[in-house]
């Protein structure tokens, strides 16, 4: 690890879940990077093969933190975020690839403006050669509850190398500082995988930070690797933090318009979707998540970070859902 003593601590967590040789060809990655000093905290949600003497042997003092089940994005983030010492916290997925000289465009960003409170690089695809996943977004549209990725399935020609103020991060790679965390609070962890990011973020603006992206910090991402590009978890989870992300986060005509909208437009178009298609798993899920939110009239669950006077902190009135498998 390159060290500085003039450059903050960086915490660098990731999630894995029964991922191994993902894990560690990000990690190999990571120990590449131009910076220092930083620490990696790699929590394991309960995979089938305890991981932390493979990752310790070729990857020494990484912390390894092993939640005892799979508790999803969110609150397997909000365990690292507990342990970790950096004044700036960065969530990578373990299914991306890191640039070596990646790190440093994000520090000096916060260190330089205050008024921000989380940044995303730009996002390439891994397999897909100098393609962008995604340059920054506009936000969330009240109408399809779907984010616009700038620049999204675009061959790079560096019209997204530019350093501008967002409306969203990219959950695979965001950064927080731990100000902003003790401020605002910990990853909502009712949404167990999608959307979480977006709610974070939400609740972050409201307390008058900004949101950026950093077109000259780049990180490759092979997306879904844990769940699959497309199966019925994926379909179940996305719709259900759709639904989710509209009831915390939008209120008045605002929420009457979004679900209005799910009900007319993207309800029937699902449905007929998958059954035309004959993906009766994927229809099945969209329907429980659909019932989900019908059932569960309080969406505001939220986990808190406690501090326990050691300097250390406790993680208070977690979901700690499970994850739901469709057959």
């Amino acid at each position: 690890m390159k060290n500085s003593l003039n450059r903050p601590l960086v915490s660098i967590i990731s999630v894995n879940f029964n991922q191994l040789s993902c894990t560690l060809a990000f990690l190999e990655s990571i120990f590449k990077i131009n910076y220092g000093p930083f620490e990696i905290i790699v929590v394991d949600n309960g995979s089938t093969i305890d991981p932390e003497k493979e990752i310790m042997t070729k990857y020494p003092g990484t912390k390894v933190i092993k939640n005892n089940r799979n508790l999803g994005f969110a609150a397997g983030n909000n365990s690292g975020i507990a342990v970790a010492k950096g004044k700036y916290l960065l969530f990578l997925n373990n299914d991306t690839i890191v640039d070596p000289d990646f790190l440093q465009p994000l520090v000096d960003l916060f260190e330089n403006n205050s008024s921000i409170g989380a940044c995303s690089p730009k996002i390439k695809y891994f397999d897909r050669d100098n393609t962008i996943q995604w340059g920054g977004s506009s936000g969330i549209s009240e109408f399809t509850i779907r984010g616009f990725a700038r620049g999204g399935q675009e061959l790079d020609l560096g019209q997204c190398d530019d350093t501008i103020e967002t409306e969203l991060v990219h959950g695979s790679a965001m950064m927080v500082p731990r100000e902003v965390i003790l401020d605002v609070g910990l990853m909502p962890d009712l949404y167990f995988l999608y959307y979480e990011e977006h709610d974070w973020i939400e609740r972050i603006k409201a307390k008058g930070y900004k949101i950026y992206f950093v077109g000259n910090s780049t990180v490759y991402h092979k997306e879904s690797m844990s769940i699959g590009k497309k199966s019925p978890i994926k379909t179940y989870y996305l719709h259900r933090g759709r639904l989710i992300f509209t009831r915390r986060n939008r209120k008045g005509w605002k929420r009457t318009i979004s679900l209005i909208s799910f009900g007319i437009l993207s309800f029937p178009k699902a449905v007929l979707a998958f059954s035309l298609k004959g993906e009766f798993d994927h229809l099945k899920a969209f329907w429980s998540a659909c019932l989900w939110n019908l059932k569960n009239s309080n969406v505001s669950a939220q986990p808190q970070l406690v501090a326990n006077g050691d300097g250390s902190y406790s993680i208070k009135n977690a979901t700690r859902q499970e994850i739901k498998i469709f057959t």
